[in-house]
């Protein structure tokens, strides 16, 4: 089950969202230093991280799944945003050059569907990066930020199922070595956490950053299926009977 859309933005919008923003968005900029003039989809709830691409990029999207709910991005402009089921993504083959993935991989139904839907929209050489909660990490296990819902993945696990679907895994890296705590005390000492965290402990942070780039030289066999998914507008018009007769109708009669 995906994290709620208001949960996800009150946690980004708080002190300690905007400190693990923080630290993802700067290990993220050392493995994407630069798009420039590429096509970068965000699946999940990416918004906080795009925003640091967008500015380089062709076009950017923010792809949001259908149990989760969506908001309007960027604020003040033309909507990016998209309602989705992940593994029926509405994109040509090979359109896009970039995916991010952010509270997503953790939240899907079927990882592995989801991921062989990703590798049909990146362009050949695309590249993939995603982030999902380290079970070996603190953060897995407290369920007050969104990183403790859902399924958290080793780096092992998350390596073979790259494997499985036809992804090479390239650079990797950890985040959130700081606790998940609001304490201001905390807080303040989250730069020396994160320091210290990739230097001493690792294997221990609160999330997994892995980079992996589609495989071309082996085949990816498809299933056709049919959409497992039916997307109706919460506020659709249903319409309203009635039985009056047209104006011009009754005048027909009358005359």
């Amino acid at each position: 089950m995906h994290a709620d859309i208001v949960d996800l933005r009150q946690f980004y919008h708080s002190t300690l969202g905007r400190a693990a923003e923080a630290a993802i968005g700067m290990t993220l900029s050392s493995l994407w230093a630069r798009l420039p003039d590429e096509r970068l989809v965000g699946l999940g709830y990416c918004v906080p991280y795009l925003d640091k691409f967008r500015s380089d990029t062709e076009r950017t999207f923010a792809f949001m799944p259908a149990g989760q709910g969506a908001v309007n991005w960027p604020i003040a402009e033309r909507s990016s945003t998209a309602l989705v089921f992940d593994e029926e993504l509405p994109l040509p083959d090979a359109s896009i050059d970039r995916v991010l993935m952010v509270h997503s991989l953790e939240f899907a139904e079927n990882p592995r569907e989801t991921l062989k839907e990703i590798w049909r929209v990146l362009a050949p050489g695309g590249r993939l990066v995603i982030v999902v909660p380290n079970r070996r990490g603190v953060w897995a296990r407290m369920e007050h930020t969104p990183f403790g819902s859902g399924r958290p993945y080793s780096r092992r696990q998350l390596t073979a199922l790259l494997r499985e679907t036809n992804f090479t895994p390239g650079a990797s890296a950890e985040a959130l070595f700081f606790p998940p705590s609001t304490l201001r005390t905390m807080l303040r000492l989250r730069t020396p956490f994160e320091r210290i965290g990739r230097a001493l402990w690792p294997a221990f942070g609160g999330v997994i950053i892995v980079e992996a780039q589609k495989r071309l030289y082996q085949g990816l066999p498809v299933a056709s299926r049919a959409s497992r998914r039916v997307f109706v507008p919460v506020l659709a018009p249903q319409g309203v009977p009635t039985t009056r007769v047209p104006t011009q109708r009754r005048d027909d009669a009358g005359g």
